[in-house]
């Protein structure tokens, strides 16, 4: 029996206050976006770039990955890697990458998944724990036991 698809979990993170049922900042009440605009990324040569400066003037669609070491990750980078630059901006929109790891490890990972967007690093997992982001064990040990939102749902034929 195929499994039901589980939608991703996502959320919003503006510059306007977030609904009631999505919490915002801990315990500040701000929106998830002030809580973490200051808040440094590394690009790839390692300079630190506020994480707000990414999407304050700009539309942007900012993607968490675990790890670059995660092959589903990867996976996902690489079909990210597939959306012409021509697309985006007819869009105008940008695209955006951040990983949980060191900046030394931006391009060999833009290199083997062919990813051109922007990327950045959030080397301490700050932003990540701001945002109530778990770790890819602690998702798997959670909820009940069920398959994280990372689980690609695999069609029966």
């Amino acid at each position: 029996m195929a499994s039901p698809f589980v939608a991703p979990v996502t959320r919003q993170v503006s510059g306007r206050a977030a609904p009631a049922s999505i919490p915002s900042g801990p315990e500040s009440g701000q929106p998830l976006a002030a809580t973490v605009a200051e808040m440094p990324v590394l690009d790839a040569s390692g300079r630190r770039v506020l994480f707000g400066s990414l999407f304050r003037e700009r539309r942007a669609v900012v993607v968490f990955v675990r790890h670059f070491l995660c092959y589903i990750c990867k996976e996902y980078v690489e079909d990210l890697a597939k959306i012409p630059k021509s697309f985006l901006q007819e869009a105008n929109v940008t695209l955006i990458v951040i990983g949980q790891s060191s900046y030394h490890h931006i391009e060999p990972f833009c290199k083997l998944t062919g990813y051109s967007h922007e990327i950045y690093v959030d080397p301490e997992r700050e932003i990540y724990k701001r945002l109530g982001m778990k770790r890819g064990e602690e998702i798997a040990s959670s909820a009940c036991g069920s398959a994280g939102p990372e689980i690609k749902p695999v069609p029966h034929q």
